[in-house]
């Protein structure tokens, strides 16, 4: 066995035993084993596993085959029918990757693979718990159960329960009586690298068998036994404190910052990235086939790499495959992968980070040399602590130091803590070596058991608990987006007649306090003359337009993961949502489900396409989509409406000139083209529609589709024009890491231009360029300011203003590139925050 807890032909327990008499006596259990101190009140020592990839890296091919020669050990216990039925349980976060390991060898030699479980810590925001236990002597003791199939654990065949150690079974016994009562079966077998277990923990397992009149066996690859000294925990405590004090503060100098490189493995759509949810032997067989692929990806990028660095080898001497906390299988596998694609020059390390506080000490004699500690990265819910890379950094042995790191995380990890200055664990990586790779794979988020009846305020008096949902909509039947690009969930109200002039709908709402959403403004055919305005600032913004596109886009990914469900506001939210979902496949290979939704202002979002998308989505992963701020009006209404409903209420916006979100992908205020443009650059698809008589509780709300109007149609031209633009943008493209905190400074200037207009109500004035040119084309607008020095940027605007008789005005101090005035003669029909007149 190759392993590197012999160095200097010291035993790296030596210096614990030395100092605090704690003993492991047989050779067997200390060829897997050394001895660190831990930070924990409950226990003095960690067992520091040299074989399990966690605290020490170490060749993959030890790793994963110390955990195969374990399961095939349980599989011969069991016998061909035994180990035909088993499911595998592991514990997180230490023995995720060894509970996989196992439930393959358990598989046979054949390829095949028992069906595995592991436990988190990590709770999954609509999947419930089919179970849980403490492991009392851990700094982080709970342990959720939470796979996909409620009834994975079932069946009656063994369950193997997978451990690094077994000390005293304390957690396989809580483990056995939390699950026995809902899913019982007459045989355990508990399997575990060593087994430290003295007289009395036998004792107890053979007490528990009986009273639960079931067999409890362990399969162990060495027994021993741990000799602790008398008043352990208190000389511990006080040799942590004394070699601390010795340490200091000094924190080793750190070397230049390496470079940091994305690299996308191509992770199969649907496979899970571990067990935490579940993983099969068909989960098995996919990984196994698309290795091959991702480590080709990842070896590339490691190559590049180090001629990047100027290194005269073709490839780094060391690498180390890094994984993350309970993301152990899939990385080691891949470190597998990867050794063999690069071959006998290069030597490949797996281990993981992990929560375990523990001391570090130098010293060839003690388990845990060198510590990188930073902060938790993927949102758990025991809070945003410590998380710490064991025996990265190389310390006083440049022979141990890494020339490539390769970070392997899910998606639910690649959070901006991840890439915090100074803090982050990929900066504390960059200190540490020459060349540092990021691969992201997809963390399985598997669908709820049942959709929840209700999921929101409106949805109670709005949409019958339990009715039927109505289908989808798509291109080519409605709209002229394709299929795979939109999802409308809208009801189809072509054949009905609902347009009337500006003039007569301002009447109308002006006489009957009818809402803007109950009738439509005509579409008319845009004339040559703003066709080709439209053309011009196509041309001359598209490159502007795929940038902010893509710094929206990375800045969703990296704070919401690669599981994303894309929900644009109908109509102006949705060439903006097709281009984020272009840009996700563009850049990271994703296939991100989108659709369309409406809101309408006073009376919330479209409770149907709420309860449709929790119907098939996690609500925590819809992220809403919008093409631009003005006021902030609709800001306001969606996190109203959706307040209390499990859907996250921040929007994210191509443009905020209003400052009032966080998500963007700029705050300049300049000319979007498909702000220029009604349906014939939204799909053919008119502004959403909701009256009653039209749109039942269990109806989606409705809009037209103007086949009419095929011929000017824009919509695709649009997409495609930005889109072409995406390899331009790739290498700057980035998340937005600056201060994003809204400060509503738009909705403060529209309230002092209402004052010295002599307005009195923000709701007639309509600020930035999608606002004005909305004014132009469907309102009554009285006057547009144009901020000086943006009159370049704005001939579509003097265009419109010019065919419609309206002043304008160039001002000077205007925070938006120009504003629009709704004539005050229709105040009393002008459109309010609720929808109706004013």
């Amino acid at each position: 066995m190759t392993t590197e807890q012999q160095t200097d032909g010291m035993w790296t327990g030596e210096w614990v035993e030395r100092r605090l008499g704690v003993r492991l006596p047989e050779p067997s259990v200390r060829e897997l084993l050394g001895l660190a101190l831990r930070r924990n009140p409950r226990r003095a020592q960690l067992l520091v596993s040299q074989v399990l990839g966690k605290h020490v890296p170490q060749l993959p091919a030890v790793v994963y085959r110390t955990g195969y020669d374990l399961g095939l050990a349980v599989r011969e216990l069991l016998g061909p029918e035994g180990a035909a039925s088993a499911v595998v349980l592991g514990y997180a976060e230490t023995a995720t990757g060894l509970g996989h390991c196992v439930a393959d060898g358990l598989g046979g030699p054949d390829g095949g693979a028992a069906p595995y479980l592991h436990s988190t810590r990590r709770p999954v925001a609509g999947i419930e718990p089919v179970g849980g236990f403490e492991e009392e002597h851990s700094h982080a003791t709970s342990h959720l159960l939470l796979p996909a199939d409620p009834g994975f654990l079932g069946g009656g065949g063994p369950l193997v329960l997978v451990d690094d150690e077994l000390s005293t079974g304390t957690t396989v016994l809580n483990t056995i009586a939390a699950l026995h009562g809902r899913f019982p079966r007459t045989r355990y077998v508990v399997a575990a690298l060593v087994d430290l277990r003295g007289e009395a923990d036998r004792e107890r397992f053979a007490k528990t068998a009986a009273d639960l009149g079931v067999r409890i066996e362990v399969a162990a690859v060495a027994t021993g036994a741990v000799e602790l000294p008398e008043n352990v925990l208190v000389r511990g405590a006080a040799l942590v404190a004394a070699e601390e004090t010795r340490q200091g503060c000094a924190v080793p100098p750190a070397g230049p910052q390496a470079p940091l490189t994305r690299v996308d493995p191509g992770w199969p759509a649907g496979l899970p990235d571990g067990g935490r949810h579940g993983f099969t032997a068909a989960d098995r067989l996919r990984l196994d086939a698309a290795l091959p692929a991702m480590a080709e990806r990842v070896a590339a990028a490691v190559t590049a790499g180090a001629t990047t660095a100027g290194t005269t080898a073709a490839v780094p001497r060391r690498v180390l495959v890094l994984g993350y906390e309970e993301l152990m299988y899939a990385p080691l596998r891949l470190a597998g992968a990867l050794q063999e694609r690069l071959g006998a020059d290069s030597e490949v390390r797996f281990s993981t980070t992990t929560r375990s506080p523990a001391l570090t000490v130098d010293d060839p004699g003690y388990a845990l040399r060198t510590r990188l500690s930073f902060p938790a990265h993927d949102a758990p819910a025991d809070g945003d602590g410590l998380r710490y890379a064991y025996n990265v950094a190389p310390g006083r042995d440049l022979s141990l130091r890494f020339d490539t790191i390769v970070l392997v995380i899910d998606d639910a990890a690649d959070r901006p803590p991840l890439h915090a200055p100074g803090r982050g664990l990929l900066d504390r990586l960059r200190h540490v070596t020459d060349e540092v790779l990021l691969v992201t794979v997809p963390a399985l988020r598997p669908r709820p058991a049942a959709a929840p009846a209700s999921v929101s305020k409106a949805s109670v008096s709005k949409a019958a608990a339990g009715a039927a949902l109505p289908p989808a909509l798509h291109g080519p039947a409605f709209g002229s987006y394709r299929a795979e690009e939109v999802s409308w969930l809208l009801k189809d109200l072509s054949g009905i007649t609902l347009e009337a002039p500006v003039e007569e709908r301002e009447e109308a709402i002006q006489q009957g306090g009818a809402h803007y959403a109950e009738s439509l403004p005509v579409e008319y055919q845009p004339s040559a003359e703003y066709q080709q305005l439209f053309q011009q600032a196509l041309s001359e913004y598209a490159g502007r337009i795929a940038e902010a596109v893509a710094v929206v886009t990375e800045t969703v990914l990296a704070e919401r993961g690669h599981g994303v469900v894309l929900a644009s506001l109908a109509r102006a939210g949705t060439p903006v949502g097709i281009l984020m979902r272009r840009w996700a496949q563009h850049a990271h290979g994703l296939e991100l489900p989108h659709y369309a939704v409406s809101i309408v202002r006073g009376r919330g979002i479209d409770p149907v396409a709420l309860r449709y998308l929790a119907d098939r989505h996690h609500a925590a992963d819809v992220v809403f989509v919008d093409g631009w701020t003005g006021k902030g009006a609709i800001t306001r209404e969606l996190a109203e409406a959706l307040a209390g409903t499990g859907f996250n209420p921040e929007m994210a916006v191509l443009a905020d000139p209003a400052h009032c979100v966080r998500t963007f992908g700029t705050r300049e205020d300049f000319l979007i083209p498909s702000a220029c443009l009604n349906s014939t650059v939204s799909g053919l698809v008119s502004r959403t529609v909701l009256r009653e008589g039209l749109i039942g509780p269990d109806d989606f709300h409705g809009a037209k589709y103007y086949r009419e109007l095929a011929d000017g149609d824009v919509s695709n031209q649009f997409l495609d024009a930005v889109t072409e633009c995406f390899p331009d943008v790739r290498a700057s493209a980035a998340a937005d890491t600056s201060d994003r905190e809204p400060d509503w400074s738009g909705w403060a200037a529209m309230e002092r231009i209402s004052e010295e207009y002599g307005i009195n109500s923000v709701n007639l004035v309509k600020p930035g360029v999608g606002e004005t040119t909305r004014v132009l084309l469907r309102r009554v607008p009285w006057r547009v300011l144009v901020r000086r020095g943006a009159e370049a940027e704005l001939g579509h605007v003097r265009l419109l203003a010019e065919q419609r008789g309206v002043p304008v005005e160039v001002v000077d101090n205007l925070p938006y590139s120009c504003v629009g005035l709704i004539h005050p003669q229709y105040t009393r029909g002008a459109t309010g925050d609720e929808g109706t007149a004013v």
